[in-house]
């Protein structure tokens, strides 16, 4: 006869491996390249715990569900975790399906380690079930607005989608960019073909256009017809959200997907950890990692110092995150209570503003850092 796993992950049988739940999108139409980015830092910092004695002796177990970008998924998958007797969920990288999961999570008392998603208020209500690596959405993109206005670029268009995410992102470049002169105008992209919206940028003077869309659909049409428009040869294209991050982007454009700058969150230089971490992300890929693949490590690292500290109750590990220091590839990691946002965050995410050289795409340039 085979006993149930305990719902409140409190509960094993000695020797059992300890479960961790984890969301990821691996299939359209999610970001399955940042999914697998992500899962690989996962991987491979629980095979360094599982070679380093893994929890108590107990094998760490990972539990992967994919989201693929759908929010009810998401829910789904959370109350299918809490019911398996995982002790805590972690992962996923789209802000409007980690705020479904974290609402879910908080509403069964399952703690919750958001490794990437960005949007400010992940939770109606401040919770002690939830922390956060990734930086909050109002602080990276105002570091955006500040490199625009660094970069003389005023009068901005952004190309959106209905999205809670590209709402709230639009607002915090407003808010910011107007005490300063700064104006945005919004371009539906469901109601405009990419060409349309090339003639709505020199309508209203835009100086730089920002690709508030999903990639590669509508990212990349977009990316082609402007760059292809000799009336728009010196506006700047940027993409806050990070699309020009991965491979797939400079596979697909190639030269056109160069000096279009995005946020990252890594350091200007990696110390020797996030070096051999680099090292091993890379083998493991067969490619550069993104800033995602460090978060997937970085979380899986971080709960593993709480379950060896802690415990695997689930009420233990959320009282434990005020608690947390660990050495993160990207630096120290502490979480702590920070204004407007109502989850537990580590306020101290480096946060840089990059893009492809155009001289040699495969590299990247650092053009601010915060």
């Amino acid at each position: 006869m085979t006993t149930p796993p305990s719902p409140s992950g409190a509960e094993h049988a000695e020797g059992s491996a300890v479960r961790v739940g984890v969301l990821v999108p691996l299939t359209r139409p999610g970001w399955a390249e940042a999914g697998r980015h992500l899962l690989a830092g996962f991987e491979l910092a629980v095979d360094e715990v599982n070679d380093t004695g893994g929890i108590d002796g107990r094998p760490l177990e990972l539990v992967v569900r994919d989201t693929a970008a759908d929010p009810a998924r998401a829910s789904a998958a959370v109350d299918e975790l809490a019911a398996l007797g995982v002790a805590v969920v972690a992962g996923e990288y789209h802000s409007v399906v980690a705020r479904a999961a974290a609402g879910r999570a908080d509403a069964l008392g399952v703690p919750f380690l958001c490794s990437s998603a960005v949007l400010d208020e992940l939770t109606e209500e401040p919770t002690k079930w939830v922390a956060r690596l990734a930086p909050a959405q109002s602080r990276g993109w105002r570091i955006y607005a500040d490199f625009l206005l660094g970069e003389g670029r005023r009068r901005i268009a952004v190309a959106t989608q209905p999205s809670v995410y590209w709402a709230s992102g639009t607002r915090v470049l407003r808010e910011h960019l107007a005490p300063h002169g700064g104006t945005v105008v919004e371009l539906d992209t469901s109601a405009l073909t990419p060409e349309a919206l090339c003639d709505a940028l020199v309508d209203h003077g835009a100086t730089a256009l920002l690709l508030l869309v999903g990639h590669p659909e509508p990212a990349v049409p977009i990316v082609r017809a402007v760059r292809d428009d000799v009336r728009l040869a010196e506006i700047l294209i940027g993409a806050p959200a990070g699309q020009a991050e991965f491979a797939e982007w400079a596979a697909l454009l190639g030269e056109d997907g160069a000096g279009i700058p995005f946020l990252r969150y890594l350091p200007e230089v990696l110390g020797p950890l996030g070096e051999r971490v680099e090292k091993e992300l890379r083998e493991r890929l067969g490619e550069a990692p993104s800033f995602v693949a460090f978060e997937g490590w970085d979380t899986v690292t971080v709960l593993a110092e709480v379950l060896r500290s802690h415990g695997t109750d689930r009420a233990a590990i959320a009282e434990s995150w005020p608690h947390v220091v660990v050495d993160g590839t990207r630096g120290p990691i502490r979480f702590s209570r920070t204004t407007g946002i109502s989850v537990w965050q580590w306020a101290w995410t480096p946060i840089q503003v990059v893009d492809r050289d155009p001289a040699e795409p495969d590299r990247f340039r650092i053009l601010r850092a915060g």
